[in-house]
């Protein structure tokens, strides 16, 4: 299980596998069955809305209980006004079909320095939104494919950068279009071929 992104939220805390988040401030509710993205956990399902877990004369406060899609036997409770921890519902089969269209038209980024390249990267990340990580998984691969081309060695820096952002897209894109996971990213290329083959039909004609 991932807590790193957890440990730079400073409210959390892990015991016996579980992850609790709490935070004070109001947020409007889930429902039980929605899929939802969870900060660095991805998709996750809300399973249940139960009381405070933790202090049991907590009359007031409610708490999601979470499964992660694709953290497999993970559990995590989280405080409905919990706004510490980035959540919000999964994308729709429409918003991921208008983004996959829109692609081509996301402009890449590119920063010298090293550290605030970096930086750059990691801020984008953890904002968990799917534009955002278009755009970085666009400037990182075109980095890596110009490295390869010029006989120059793939920064692993850049290879986990770029592994985090396709997990987390990829993640949300498979509920969203009800395919697996491992196929997304064909479905993405084949879908973008499709529109590049119908703009020149349309230029010819």
């Amino acid at each position: 299980m991932q807590f790193a992104e957890a440990k730079l939220l400073q409210g959390a805390v892990a015991t016996d596998g579980v992850i609790w988040f709490w935070d004070v401030r109001r947020r409007k509710m889930f429902e039980v069955g929605e899929f939802i993205m969870c900060g660095g956990h991805g998709v996750c399902r809300v399973t249940a809305i139960t009381g405070n877990p933790i202090d049991k004369l907590d009359k007031k406060r409610k708490y999601y209980i979470l499964e992660p899609v694709f953290e497999k036997g993970s559990t995590i409770y989280t405080p409905v006004d919990n706004e510490k921890v980035i959540m919000r519902r999964i994308m729709t089969k429409k918003d991921a079909k208008t983004l996959i269209a829109n692609i081509p038209e996301i402009e890449t980024v590119w920063i010298q320095e090293e550290k605030t390249r970096e930086q750059m990267y990691k801020e984008a990340i953890r904002t968990y939104d799917c534009h955002s990580l278009v755009r970085i998984i666009k400037t990182l691969y075109l980095r890596r494919k110009d490295r390869v081309q010029q006989g120059k060695k793939v920064l692993s820096s850049d290879e986990h950068y770029l592994k985090k952002a396709e997990e987390l897209l990829y993640s949300e894109m498979s509920i969203a279009l009800a395919i697996p996971k491992e196929k997304v990213e064909s479905y993405i290329s084949t879908e973008i071929g499709k529109s590049a083959r119908g703009n020149k039909i349309e230029t010819r004609n």
